[in-house]
Formats: C-alpha cells, sequence, structure tokens
C-alpha cells in the first residue's frame, strides 16, 4: 500500500536515459518503487495520463533567502516544478553571522533579497537557518557559507588583506558550518565585502572544502570577453591549491570566447557552472552602478558620501566611464514613494523625466532608498541566443535562474526561467530533448551540491517529483511583468507530499532544510 501511486507516467527518471512508461509509488518520503505496478494501491492516486513525470527541479543558483520566509508557498518556484533552492549566494547572504552582520547583510542586500525584517524565527549559523525552513516553506533549500559573511566575523567591512591568523578563524567559522550540514562556500566578487578577497585567501578557506566534497561557487571578478579568462585562471587556481570542485555562478559569456578555455580546463579542473536563458541580468543598483571605494564601510558611510555635493562632483569621472554602458539600465525595485514610479524605466529615460543628469539621479535613487535598488541590465550586445545554446549544451551546466523577487518590475527569470528552458527550449526550439533537459535542471544540482537522495526518480531517493505536460509547459512573465506564474505543471511533491495537486495549491508547506548528502 503506498501513500501516493502516480500511474501512466512517461519517466524521464534524470540520468539522461530514455524516457519509458511506468508508475512511481512513494511512501512517506520516499520513492518506494518505479515500474509497473499496476496491482498496486494507494491512499492517493495521481493519473499522469502520459505526461511527464520527473525529479523535481533544483535551482543551483536564486536568492531565495529571504523570500521563502515571507512567502512559504512559492509558487514562482512549484509552478515551474523547482524543488529545491541552493541559497546563500555571491558571498553576501544571511547566514552565518552576528546580528551586525545579518542586519548589514539584510540592508547592503536589499536589492535582490527584499530586505524583509524576519521577526517570528531566528538564526545565526547553518544549522539554525536551515532548521527556520524545515516545515515552514513549500520547497527544500540546501546552503552555502558565503565568504563575505565569515570575512565582516573576523575583519568587519576592512578591505585589506588578511592575516595568516585572520584565515585560520575564517576556517574555524567555516568547519563549523560544514559540519552542520552547509554543501559549500559562495562568493560574490563584485559585492563588498566579498570582493575584498585575494586569491591566496579564497584558497586557504577552501581548504576545508575538499575533505568533505564540498564545492566552491563563486561569482567571479569578470564575464566580459576581456576578463573572463582571468576570472576562470582564478577558478583553476582555487582547485589546484585547496583541492576543492569549483563552479562557476551564471556563466553569461561569449560562449566562443570561454567553451575552449573550460573544456582545456576540465582535463585537470574540476570546474561547472549554471545558467540562466536570458540576455538580460539583474542585480543590486550600487554594485552595477557605483564604484566600489564609495561603499566602502557599509550602508551609513556610502550614504553620507553619496549625500556629499563634494563627492557627488567627484563621480562624474565615473559616470561618464561606468564598468558598463548605464542607460539601458532598467530599474526593477526602487524602495521609496518618490522614486517608484520609475520601476520599468530605463536609467536614461528616468533621469530626464526627473529633469537630473544620470550620475545625480542615481546617487538620489541611492540615497533615497538607502541602498535599496535593484535592476535589470543588458548583458554583452555581443551575446545571442546561439551563446545560450551552446553553453546549455555543455556537459558541465546546469540550471541557475539567479532568480529575484523584489519589486514591481522584477527580471521574469524568477518565474520564468524553469519552465523557459522546458517549453522554449525543449519544445519550441529543439535546443535540449527533454532527457537532457531533466538532467542537467535537477540531478546535475544535485550531485554537484552533494544532495546524493535527491535529482533522479529512483526507489530509495527522496520523494521529490513532478508531473508535467510537456506541449504546455510555459514560461508567462516578461520583463514587463515579471511576476506572471509559469503553467503547465499538474502535480508537485515535495518530500512525499502534494505542494501542486491538479493544477491546484494546496496548503503544504514540507520543505526541509537539506544538509550536504541529503
Amino acid at each position: 500500500m503506498f501513500d501516493v501511486l502516480i500511474r501512466n507516467g512517461r519517466i524521464v527518471d534524470g540520468s539522461g536515459l530514455p524516457w519509458f512508461a511506468g508508475d512511481v509509488g512513494i511512501i512517506g518520503d520516499r520513492i518506494a518503487a518505479v515500474g509497473n505496478l499496476a496491482a498496486a494501491h494507494a491512499e492517493v492516486t495521481i493519473d499522469a495520463n502520459h505526461q511527464i513525470v520527473a525529479p523535481g527541479l533544483i535551482d543551483a543558483h536564486v536568492h531565495g533567502d529571504l523570500a521563502l520566509l515571507v512567502d512559504p508557498l512559492h509558487e514562482a518556484a512549484i509552478r515551474q516544478g523547482v524543488t529545491t533552492y541552493i541559497i546563500g549566494q555571491d558571498g553576501v547572504a544571511m547566514t552565518p553571522g552576528s546580528a551586525d552582520t545579518q542586519e548589514y547583510m539584510r540592508r547592503y542586500t536589499a536589492g535582490f533579497s527584499g530586505g524583509h525584517v524576519i521577526t517570528d524565527r531566528t538564526w545565526y549559523d547553518t544549522a539554525t537557518y536551515l532548521e527556520a525552513f524545515t516545515n515552514r516553506c513549500a520547497l527544500n533549500v540546501a546552503v552555502l557559507i558565503p565568504n563575505g559573511n565569515v570575512r565582516m566575523e573576523v575583519m568587519g567591512l576592512d578591505p585589506r588583506d588578511s592575516t595568516p591568523q585572520e584565515r585560520q578563524a575564517m576556517r574555524a567559522i567555516i568547519q563549523e558550518n560544514l559540519e552542520q550540514g552547509a554543501v559549500g562556500i559562495s562568493s560574490g566578487l563584485d559585492y563588498i565585502p566579498s570582493r575584498y578577497a585575494t586569491t591566496a585567501e579564497l584558497v586557504e578557506i577552501c581548504k576545508e572544502l575538499a575533505p568533505v566534497d564540498g564545492v566552491y561557487v563563486s561569482h567571479m571578478r569578470g564575464y566580459s570577453p576581456e576578463t573572463v579568462i582571468p576570472a576562470m585562471e582564478e577558478m583553476a587556481t582555487i582547485f589546484r591549491e585547496s583541492g576543492c570542485a569549483v563552479h562557476i555562478s551564471h556563466f553569461n559569456c561569449l560562449a566562443d570566447v570561454v567553451l575552449p578555455w573550460l573544456d582545456h580546463a576540465r582535463q585537470n579542473v574540476d570546474i561547472t557552472f549554471d545558467l540562466y536563458c536570458y540576455l538580460f541580468g539583474s542585480t543590486i543598483l550600487g554594485m552595477i552602478a557605483l564604484p566600489p571605494d564609495v561603499q566602502q564601510g557599509g550602508v551609513e558611510p556610502t550614504l553620507e558620501r553619496l549625500s556629499d555635493p563634494a563627492v557627488r562632483a567627484s563621480l562624474r569621472a565615473w559616470f561618464e566611464n561606468p564598468r558598463v554602458p548605464l542607460e539601458p539600465i532598467r530599474l526593477s525595485a526602487v524602495a521609496h514613494p518618490r522614486f517608484v514610479r520609475y520601476e520599468g524605466w530605463t536609467l536614461a529615460d528616468a533621469a530626464k523625466d526627473a529633469k537630473m543628469e544620470l550620475g545625480e539621479f542615481i546617487c538620489e535613487v541611492a540615497v533615497a532608498t538607502r541602498l535599496a535598488a535593484g535592476t535589470v541590465v543588458p548583458h554583452d550586445r555581443r551575446r545571442t541566443e546561439n551563446d545560450l545554446r551552446q553553453l546549455m549544451n555543455h556537459p558541465a551546466m546546469m540550471g541557475g535562474s539567479d532568480g529575484i523577487f523584489v519589486g514591481g518590475c522584477p527580471h521574469p527569470r524568477g518565474t520564468g526561467c524553469f519552465a523557459r528552458y522546458l517549453g522554449y527550449h525543449v519544445r519550441d526550439r529543439k535546443h535540449w530533448s527533454l532527457e537532457q533537459a531533466v538532467s542537467h535542471l535537477s540531478y546535475h544540482a544535485a550531485r554537484r551540491h552533494g544532495l546524493r537522495q535527491r535529482g533522479l526518480i529512483r526507489a530509495g531517493m527522496a520523494a521529490d517529483v513532478i508531473v508535467f505536460d510537456p506541449e504546455s509547459i510555459a514560461d508567462r512573465s516578461t520583463f514587463e511583468q515579471g511576476k506572471t506564474l509559469a503553467v503547465g505543471m499538474s502535480d508537485v511533491l515535495v518530500n512525499g507530499k502534494l505542494v501542486l495537486h491538479q493544477g491546484m495549491r494546496t496548503p503544504a508547506l514540507p520543505g526541509r532544510g537539506l544538509r550536504r548528502g541529503d
């Protein structure tokens, strides 16, 4: 007797092998049997009616750290079949850390984390953070240790290089959190204070990962054709000198530039990457539009500098020659009543409407929102869908939405990325087979992050299972309407419990904080 029995499915099991007809029986939180179960009975029977039955998808890079706590039903993920988030990304996130570190991270990352104040639970390390999600949200989370948090615990926001003693203190924090179940370390080498870490510091802290098969995940120092090869060389150095596997976040690059290097490196370097299927990115306004030195010392010193007319005058040279073209960047989230109407506008159009110079407008928005502003940013103009196709088909690729759930005009990737892979890229464009898609979007991420009980439809594996119609699965979110939910997902089970049934959301919150090995 099964608790749940899914009959008449086309099972795409996550291995990459061809689909097969069969049934899936679930007892408790485990897949108990797979095959011809025609004689079996169950408390709940789902007739898949020849739809696809697959393992729950795993989002390898997403900013759900606070979003899941304030929106525990989280249909943005469930409607796409995503049953696990990997959070703690970009070296600046919500744990570990003292109250001061957490407050800085909440405010600094507000443009992509939402800056939500959580009052009904507290945490300070991986163990307590994972517990904050268990049976309190609809999907699972696994956690990376952000290097910026660890650095701030030891050194505050000091931009100098760390001493040997400070690196040992960082390693102690990392070791403790790995023992509590963290799956690796993240860095965000454009974000403060993560960006202050030298290669030598990163090598030293990553030495804690190799003995436990953890992974180093990095928003690298550069992604442009001019900067990406040195950034990848740094990743290879970290692998060689620390012994841990390395993984590139949101690998939004020109395929012809990076793939020859990657293929050569992978002869000796255990390196993988995640990718979202759009030609625009999204980040906080401060990171993309302001120089790092004006942001030293935290949010309050940054606001003081930006309010100083002399500092603003000194920034004119920066705004005349910024790191990326600023004019086409769109505001996605603006946490201030004076400027909120500019959500969805380009910086150029908004500045013109506000009757300000572009740099002055950026400073005004940054100060008014206290840095809680988000943006949507065009990638290198040379990137095309062909680059996406080539990167998608690389064996080291896995899906990562980089989803941000903040503001009135968020990037559509948070509600659409995985559905877009399954619909547009599989059904419409034939860039992948379904078997390839499910493997890249589930098993690859499970294997990379040490989630050994997920990513496959096999007896004994965790019962994270999805049922969907391959002819109707589709993203519906756009850059104008970034919150629109995906369609085509019929049933979603997380740890054996239905969170979506016959296309209808259930009230179940069976998600768990996953530990390495789960």
